[in-house]
């Protein structure tokens, strides 16, 4: 029996009203790296690819070079690094090579002046090149791209270089500074190759998410996770949203009638990957039944583990016992809770975008009840703030924009009793 990922599943509500009628039960299920991969340490092929444009002059380049050297810092001679910059053109400050030179390397990003117009794709399809040089099933491979502007005319680039990289098995995580920057188009390129955008609203900030995501990196221990549920007659899989390590809306694959699939990606150590999903489930007499099986399966490369799998039943009771279906677990329906208001920013950004004011500000409003009722002051100010915004001028700013997209993002990371 292997035990290098755990897999639990828990219930909203263990037991459920005797009804004729279908009804929504959410799952919680969770996989996480076990104490067996503790151990287990990828070198890295990591590719720094910065925008170095005039807009970065000052503190923002700056902080930039402190976040490159910091990250130089972090990695050891079997880590492979390689470091582009990118105005209008690309500059290959550093050519993939082993950190065994870190002064040499720190140099190199000393070097790094601002200046010129802002072409990512340029910048990614440079460091794209690098990393191709040392693509291995026993390496974790990363471009780590940063931008605080819009690009020019290059956007389909950039998304096809992330599909790219996507398929070479080359997650690419890209992060935006400042208000001036396309979340679509980062997130898009991100979500392409499996990797995440985020953003940075501080120069101040950027050596954090720098650090942050190369422990990321480093603790990345198992890879290629899919899951599979299969379910019982009767039960109808609705949507399947990430919940942790941060919200998104994963969607699932039909592999049959009853059988659906998600890909999950990779896990990493201390960090477990859960999912919400929600299920209509028929009626049915009092009992207990398996309403369906999550299966996951995965590789540990740096055990030379392929196609281990791991099963979880999901058991649901039946009751004609009014005070048992009352009965809910707190933690799963705070998560439920906090993926609604998510969804009511999503909504309302979405509306926003095609004109519908009246809609985009009642959703925002809404989000910002739910926000509040969280303890989430900062971000429900945020989202009545930008309701305001849409009433009086028809549009929502970019800052707030950006915060409410990304920060909502990060509200199961604060789990309330």
């Amino acid at each position: 029996m292997n035990n290098h990922v755990t897999l639990t599943s828990r219930l909203n509500k263990a037991s459920m009203p005797v009804m004729n009628t279908q009804q929504l039960v959410y799952v919680l299920v969770e996989a996480a790296p076990s104490a067996a991969v503790q151990a287990v340490q990828m070198p890295l092929n990591l590719a720094l690819v910065l925008d170095k444009s005039g807009s970065m002059q000052g503190e923002k380049i700056q902080n930039l070079r402190s976040a490159a050297k910091l990250v130089v810092d972090r990695l050891g001679p079997d880590d492979l690094i390689s470091i582009v910059a990118f105005s209008d053109r690309k500059y290959l400050i550093a050519e993939s090579q082993p950190v065994t030179d870190k002064q040499a390397l720190k140099h190199k990003i000393d070097r790094i002046r601002d200046g010129g117009g802002t072409a990512i794709s340029g910048g990614m399809g440079q460091g794209l090149a690098e990393l191709e040089k040392a693509l291995s099933s026993d390496r974790i491979s990363r471009m780590l791209l940063l931008t605080d502007g819009q690009t020019f005319g290059d956007e389909k680039q950039c998304k096809k270089l992330g599909k790219e990289a996507g398929s070479k098995g080359i997650v690419v995580n890209a992060l935006g500074l400042g208000d001036d920057w396309n979340e679509d188009l980062l997130d898009d390129v991100a979500e392409a190759s499996g990797g995440v955008a985020d953003f940075i609203d501080s120069p101040a900030k950027i050596v954090g998410f720098f650090q942050s995501a190369v422990q990321t990196m480093q603790d990345t221990v198992v890879q290629n996770v899919q899951l599979i549920l299969r379910l019982a007659n009767g039960i109808t899989p609705r949507q399947v949203w990430q919940v942790l390590p941060m919200i998104s809306n994963l969607g699932y694959r039909p592999l049959s009638d009853r059988d659906v699939q998600v890909t999950l990606g990779e896990l990493e150590k201390g960090q477990p990957r859960s999912l919400l999903v929600e299920l209509l489930v028929g009626a049915r007499p009092a009992g207990q039944y398996r309403v369906a099986q999550a299966e996951v399966s995965y590789d540990v490369p740096g055990l030379g583990v392929v196609g281990a799998k791991v099963k979880s039943d999901i058991v649901l009771e039946f009751t004609a016992d009014a005070t048992r279906a009352r009965e809910y677990d707190a933690e799963v329906m705070n998560i439920v809770e906090k993926v609604t208001a998510f969804k009511l920013q999503t909504r309302a950004l979405e509306e926003a975008k095609i004109g519908n004011i009246v809609g985009a500000s009642e959703k925002l409003r809404a989000a910002a009840t739910r926000l509040l009722e969280m303890g989430e002051q900062e971000l429900a100010e945020s989202a009545l703030q930008e309701a305001e915004n849409l009433e009086k001028s028809g549009q929502m700013s970019s800052h707030g924009t950006k915060k409410l997209r990304y920060e909502t993002r990060k509200l199961t990371q604060r789990l309330t009793p």
